[in-house]
């Protein structure tokens, strides 16, 4: 089916969003493993797949409406050098993906093609009802517990 080019424009920018997001979770995963921060290592790992499945869905549809999945453009990912600017990086990510899947939904809604809104609209509510909401929610953590207690819980199940 022939797709809107504006449309499979939209979708390839929120592609490289995913992959972006995928390649800065497996970064602060394995840093999160390196340091035995167990917890963090498997919920930041979990994030990675949940933005490769994202992104599954992104070049299945764009295939679908007969375009190219276009991942030339792809900026380096944020790397943080410790727990909460890793948290603040990955969650500053998730919110600049909210508002482009925002954008693309309404466009997708103008062009009436309404089952790549309909895969944009899944991809929107597990960023912000999963990613985004976790990552504010550790970063209050941090700020009730204090770094230190944080850090002591999120590595738990290594002793």
């Amino acid at each position: 089916m022939k797709g809107k080019k504006s449309v499979i424009s939209r979708l390839n920018e929120l592609l490289v969003g995913e992959l972006v997001a995928a390649d800065q979770y497996f970064v602060h995963s394995r840093m999160y493993k390196e340091w035995g921060l167990h917890k963090l290592y498997e919920r930041i790992e979990h994030e990675r797949q949940d933005e490769i499945g994202h992104a599954d869905l992104l070049i299945s549809r764009i295939l679908f409406l007969e375009g190219t999945p276009d991942i030339s453009k792809r900026p380096a990912p944020s790397i943080g050098k410790d727990v909460p600017a890793m948290l603040r990086s990955d969650l500053d990510l998730e919110l600049s993906v909210i508002k482009e899947l925002k954008e693309a939904i309404a466009h997708c809604e103008d062009e009436k093609d309404y089952d790549s809104r309909r895969i944009l609209a899944k991809i929107l509510e597990d960023t912000e009802q999963d990613h985004t909401l976790w990552l504010e929610q550790q970063l209050g953590l941090i700020e009730r517990m204090g770094l230190q207690n944080y850090l002591q819980s999120a590595a738990a199940d290594n002793f």
